[in-house]
């Protein structure tokens, strides 16, 4: 009985989580990386203030894990498309160059530490795989769209 209380609970949690916070975030790959700055890298734990103050820790955390892992997965198998979409739109939410960023992604691999902590290897694969493709595409049409662009403004005339 205690046990069907307690998942009652973290639901109760997890829906106040995702209709105060992760729902205004938009879309699932900025939610996975929110959900994932959550997590204290060292140990493992996800730690909410407001959430834990609602519910108790251990509830706050137990929905924090479902509903990162819940994101991570949808995306995961997200069409290919739609998960560029999403890592483009991140990459141009941030005040940076797009390039540079572009570049940082790509050689830094910071979005290995959105991968929720129990995920199964299959899967984290995939999502490696997926971002490396996006960030591949993404790089190799943005020469594309700025030379487009200059096309589509008048040549001067030498003089002019």
């Amino acid at each position: 009985m205690q046990s069907q209380f307690k998942r009652l609970e973290v639901e109760a949690a997890k829906k106040d989580l995702e209709n105060r916070t992760l729902m205004p975030i938009g879309y699932d790959f900025a939610r996975i990386v929110y959900l994932s700055s959550l997590r204290d890298f060292s140990t493992g734990e996800y730690y909410h203030a407001g959430l834990a103050r609602a519910f108790s820790e251990s509830t706050a955390s137990a929905a924090l894990i479902a509903a990162h892992r819940e994101a991570f997965y949808k995306l995961a198998v997200a069409p290919l498309e739609g998960f560029t979409e999403q890592v483009e739109r991140f990459i141009r939410s941030s005040p940076k160059d797009y390039e540079e960023t572009l570049r940082a992604w790509e050689m830094l691999e910071a979005y290995r530490v959105t991968v929720p902590t129990a995920c199964d290897q299959l899967t984290s694969a995939l999502f490696r795989s997926n971002i490396k493709i996006a960030i591949t595409f993404l790089k190799s049409r943005r020469p594309i769209q700025a030379e487009k662009a200059q096309c589509a403004s008048p040549r001067r005339l030498p003089g002019q």
